[in-house]
């Protein structure tokens, strides 16, 4: 199978490298100028891994579309929409497009998969979402780990699980395509608020934060339409581990060094996804007493340590039923 990734950053790099390794002709494209690109066109490498020579890259996007079987897209998730355009001139109807992105549209609170099915249109586009748990730098020393593929077609799920798998990444048939996308981004702002505890040194909150920020999201998508179990599976509770707690989380860092008034200069997801978590709250007119209390200390300006207070001084309730 010809595989196109479109990006090449830490993800999309990675997504290269994988796919290369499980056997597929990979081609792994990015924007001219751009310093990931350059970087592993001149050298075969990044920070994180070394290309193999069989993966091709270029900057050529007619090439790496026209190209593929299946097209792969691991960009910033706010720039989707804009991205999306530029692939309007091609027929999609017989190449799927996987995103292997978490987040959602921060000015209008759609999902990833509603972006890009808006722009390139419904009955143009068959659209998977690749989601759940794994760092670079744990794949790429051979660490395993288990992840998540989504989409309304059946049959598109069940091909790419069977080409994708490996003895490195164990894929899961996903059965909830909103909450494994909503529950995919909100860990991110969740991992935020993990950052923020350790940055004030209140570490041993993670434990409560975990499972309230659970049972948080899994209201938000029961009220979306989803499965509330989504939650507690690879696509949000199975990826805490991996952004709450890793050093290699960029969104934990972030919270940290945030706390700590240090600038943070890579992608931090969540920050972004906080924005849009407060349009979702709205309009499900759903609870998001954590994703507040980020959103508030990143964007409104409030004192970190009186909303973390307030957070964990809220008033008593039993603890299943809110």
């Amino acid at each position: 199978m010809k595989v196109s990734v479109l990006g090449c950053g830490r993800w999309g790099g990675f997504i290269a490298w994988y796919l290369d390794r499980t056997g597929h002709t990979v081609t792994s494209w990015g924007l001219e100028g751009t310093k990931e690109i350059t970087e592993l066109m001149q050298t075969h490498k990044n920070k994180y891994l070394s290309m193999p020579q069989s993966v091709t890259l270029t900057t050529d996007l007619d090439m790496a579309v026209e190209t593929a079987d299946v097209i792969i897209i691991s960009i910033s998730s706010q720039a989707l929409g804009s991205f999306a355009q530029s692939l309007k001139k091609y027929d999609l109807k017989n190449k799927p497009v996987v995103l292997c992105m978490k987040g959602i549209n921060s000015e209008t609170g759609k999902r990833l998969s509603e972006v890009i099915t808006e722009v390139l249109g419904e009955d143009n586009i068959r659209v998977a979402v690749w989601v759940g748990p794994g760092h670079v730098q744990d794949y790429t020393r051979g660490i395993p780990n288990c992840m998540v593929i989504d989409s309304k077609h059946e049959d598109l799920k069940r091909m790419l699980v069977e080409e994708f798998s490996s003895d490195l990444i164990r894929f899961y048939y996903g059965n909830d395509l909103i909450g494994n996308e909503v529950g995919a981004a909100a860990k991110n702002v969740i991992g935020i608020a993990a950052g923020m505890l350790d940055g004030a040194n209140l570490t041993s909150l993670k434990g409560a934060l975990m499972a309230r920020g659970t049972r948080e999201i899994s209201r938000l998508i029961v009220a979306m339409g989803g499965n509330e179990l989504t939650a507690y599976g690879l696509s949000h509770l199975g990826d805490y581990e991996a952004t709450l707690f890793s050093k290699n989380s960029h969104n934990r860092a972030y919270g940290e060094g945030f706390i700590k008034g240090e600038k943070f200069e890579s992608l931090a997801e969540g920050v972004e996804t906080s924005k849009a978590m407060m349009i979702l709250k709205e309009r499900y007119d759903v609870e998001m007493p954590i994703c507040e209390a980020v959103y508030s200390i990143l964007h409104k300006g409030e004192n970190a340590d009186e909303v973390m207070k307030k957070l964990f001084l809220r008033s008593i309730k039993n603890e299943f039923l809110s």
